[in-house]
This record gives structure tokens, sequence and C-alpha cells, in this order.
């Protein structure tokens, strides 16, 4: 009995969070941006070449890769950054609490939430251009553009694990929102600009192949090399490309490694989140 009311909580606490931002139109707001900007890219991203529409869905793909990484990881935390200080700050954390709900309840409550809105808004914004790819390529091309968009909510959960992590460390929501703006900026901006100016200034010395696996500390990079670093024809346009060894695209070591960025963050998080 005591399992069931426990995951009845956690059932209503996700469904509260999933209908507020349904409720706010959150979730349609998001979607229109990934709709709108797929859509360009998807037709316009060859105009320069006097191409309009998908030539390739490796290039596609490819073009989509880089609208991911910088917007998926910047909403995800803007998203999750106040869950926890925020019901902190007004003053309805306790309130909460004082119900039969435990700690880890109400984080996985939230986050489950916060997933579902994410997940849906990633798949509506999406799908058109999945259908222009179904009708331009047939089913092989809905096959390879599935594992992207599927790889692009993994990485969406994975920031929204390191958003309710900074939730829980941070004393208030205008720290929270720093951190979590200075994480993006780390995470998807300095990260690779550190690591090939590393590679430049000791001329390909340092680390070997070895350096490469330091990819593996950034689910932004883990996300590229599933959807980039697999496609033999676009390696070349990505300057880390001559720094990933055969070893590293491992469908097992990228799948475990990206399930470690969503379950670590969380579970850190519900160690500091304890009484």
């Amino acid at each position: 009995m005591n399992g069931a009311l426990q995951w009845r909580c956690l059932a209503t606490l996700a469904g509260k969070e999933f209908r507020d931002r349904l409720r706010n139109r959150w979730v349609l707001a998001v979607a229109l941006v990934f709709t709108a900007f797929s859509l360009a890219i998807t037709y316009f991203g060859s105009a320069a070449q006097g191409v309009v529409g998908p030539r390739s869905i490796e290039l596609t793909i490819a073009s989509l890769v880089s609208l991911v990484i910088y917007l998926i990881p910047l909403i995800a935390l803007l998203l999750g950054f106040d869950a926890i200080v925020g019901e902190r700050e007004r003053g309805s954390l306790d309130l909460l609490l004082a119900h039969p709900l435990t700690r880890l309840e109400l984080l996985l409550g939230k986050y489950l939430g916060l997933a579902a809105a994410l997940s849906l808004s990633t798949l509506i914004g999406f799908a058109l251009v999945g259908l222009l790819l179904w009708q331009r390529f047939g089913q092989a091309g809905l096959y390879h553009y599935s594992g992207f968009v599927l790889s692009s909510i993994l990485l969406g959960l994975a920031f929204l694990s390191l958003a309710l992590l900074i939730s829980v460390l941070a004393p208030d929501r205008t720290r929270a929102s720093g951190l979590a703006i200075s994480l993006w900026f780390v995470l998807v901006l300095v990260f690779d600009l550190a690591l090939m100016g590393l590679l430049v200034a000791s001329q390909g010395q340092v680390g070997g192949d070895a350096l490469a696996y330091v990819l593996l500390l950034n689910p932004a990079d883990l996300f590229r090399i599933l959807n980039v670093f697999a496609l033999d024809d676009v390696r070349r346009l990505y300057g880390l490309a001559a720094v990933v060894p055969p070893s590293l695209g491992q469908p097992w070591l990228l799948g475990s490694a990206m399930l470690g960025w969503i379950l670590a963050p969380l579970a850190l998080a519900s160690w500091r989140f304890k009484p």
C-alpha cells in the first residue's frame, strides 16, 4: 500500500508539472520555435548552392544538429533551474513537504513532469520535418531522422537533470539562473574551443586518441558524436572529427554515457536535497 501511495504521489506531481506547462502554453511556444527553425534549416540550408529543400538525409541531420546543440540545452536549463529553489523562495516547498510526500518523490515528480513537457515539445517541433523527409527519402530517411529526434530528447533530459541539480544547490533563483546560463556557456561554447585550443597549441602531441574520450564529459559532444561523427560524408564539416577515434563511436558506449548524464545529476540532486 505504501509503495502504491508513493507512486500515486509521484504521478500526481508529474501530472501537475506537465499540465502547468500545457496551461501556460510553454509546450506550444517551444514546439513552434523548433518547427520554425527546423523547417527553415531543412528548406533553405542549401540555398547558397542554389538548392531549396533537403538534398540528403545526412546533410539535413548534420544541419539540424547545430540547432539542437544550441537550443535544447538552453531550453532545458531554463525550464528546470527554478523547480526546487523557486518553490523554496515562494514558501511553498515546506507546504508540499508537509503532505505525505518524500523529498525524492518531489524531486522525481517534478523531473518527470518537466521531462514529459520537454519531450512532447521536441516531438511536435520536429514532426513536420520528419513528414517532409519521409516524403522525400521514404522509410530509410525516417529511420535515421527518428534516431536524431530520440538523441535530441536524451540531450534535453541530460540538461534537465543538470538544471534540477542546480535548483537544489542554488540558494536563490538569481544565482540559479546565473549558474544555468554559465553551465550552458561552458558546455556548449567553451568546452570544444578549449579542447581544440589545446590540440592546436600542442600541435596534436597532447593526449592522442585518449583525449577524444574527454568528449564523454560533455553531453553536447555526446549528442554531436551520435549524429555527426557516425556520418562519413559530413565528418569534414566539424573540426573535432580529426580527434575522434572509431572506437568512440560504439553505440553502447555513447548510450551508456548519455544515460549516465541523465541519472548522475539526479542522484546528486537527491543526495543534496535530503533534510
